[in-house]
């Protein structure tokens, strides 16, 4: 009986690691289905991205966002339809500031005219994002694919789900918690705002013209000279949402170190920036960084990025391969 039993015991263990690393996401997942997927998606992203920079910032905050809500799945590209009735994580409050939806679409053409119904939009969006990356003198990170695309998209959950501008430390720890993210992850990633920019509503004008819902309040947890700068020359009232700002000024097309060095300046620009040196922990991280070089950071924010990378993806048979990123296969 023992015997029998050990028997079926590795049985089930060996069945269990295949089925595992099946499921699993996995460099060059597209190696034989389509050889060529990572080449096309890199040439076009190199064809154009220099040509419009800060695009980089946003489709690396879009990947974030996306796998923020129900895991990267690229539940963030869907649009609304009659019949399913749902407004979509595209329209949420979270969302209505990111853009380069069509610049996805475009690289989509193109994959499914070489390869139809192969590549996920959802391993699309995190190649796209590390690419834009790359070719704007960012770090490069390891992107391993597989992953599928969900088919549910509700406005609500990123509301609820993505970290907001306005978090204090421990609302943004338990929102990384809840992705299994740690204190770690969250000054890394933070660290993409070096190339970051702001709409002053409803990025950030709180901090200046309404701290704590009292009108007129000032954050005092942000630098008074920078506050005053910000009031004369860009966010000159509280419901400005047009105007632009950069979130590390002087430095906002290049990722380096500059947007930790202005956090102990306490010249983040959102309270979620200022929130990372209120703890211990995080300010020790930050210092550490500091200490360190380019390429450390480069090295760390790496393993973040891949870590954030598989959140709750969906890989063997769960979800689907979209046709068009905006919508469910019919």
């Amino acid at each position: 009986m023992y015997t029998f039993g050990y028997f079926w015991l590795v049985i089930l263990a060996i069945l269990g690691a295949i089925n595992s690393s099946q499921a699993d996401l996995q460099l060059n997942f597209y190696a034989k289905t389509c050889p060529k997927a990572e080449e096309i998606v890199q040439d076009y992203v190199h064809e154009h991205i220099p040509n419009a920079p800060s695009l980089a910032a946003t489709l690396i905050r879009m990947h974030f966002h996306d796998c923020f809500v129900r895991g990267c799945d690229a539940s963030i590209l869907l649009n609304f339809t009659s019949s399913s009735g749902n407004q979509t994580e595209k329209i949420a409050i979270p969302n209505q500031t990111v853009r380069g939806f069509d610049f996805i679409d475009r690289v989509k053409g193109l994959v499914e005219a070489e390869c139809p119904g192969v590549v996920s939009c959802a391993d699309i969006i995190a190649l796209v994002a590390r690419d834009s990356i790359v070719v704007t003198g960012g770090p490069f990170w390891r992107v391993p694919t597989g992953r599928r695309d969900g088919q549910i998209s509700n406005a609500p959950e990123a509301l609820t789900n993505i970290p907001a501008p306005f978090f204090n430390f421990t609302q943004l720890q338990t929102s990384f918690a809840n992705k299994g993210l740690d204190l770690k992850d969250l000054v890394l990633l933070s660290g993409a705002h070096t190339i970051g920019i702001a709409h002053c509503f409803p990025g950030f004008s709180n901090r200046l013209y309404n701290f704590s819902g009292i009108l007129g309040n000032q954050d005092p947890s942000l630098d008074s000279e920078y506050a005053a700068n910000l009031k004369a020359r860009k966010c000159k009232t509280i419901n400005d949402t047009t105007t632009i700002v950069e979130m590390d000024p002087g430095s906002f097309r290049t990722f380096d170190l500059s947007y930790y060095r202005l956090l102990l300046k306490r010249r983040g620009l959102f309270q979620s920036d200022a929130a990372l040196i209120t703890s211990s922990t995080t300010l020790s991280y930050i210092n550490q960084l500091l200490q360190g070089s380019l390429l450390n950071f480069y090295q760390e924010f790496a393993l973040s990025m891949e870590k954030m990378g598989r959140i709750e993806v969906k890989t063997g048979s769960s979800g689907e391969i979209r046709k068009h990123c905006a919508f469910v296969n019919s």
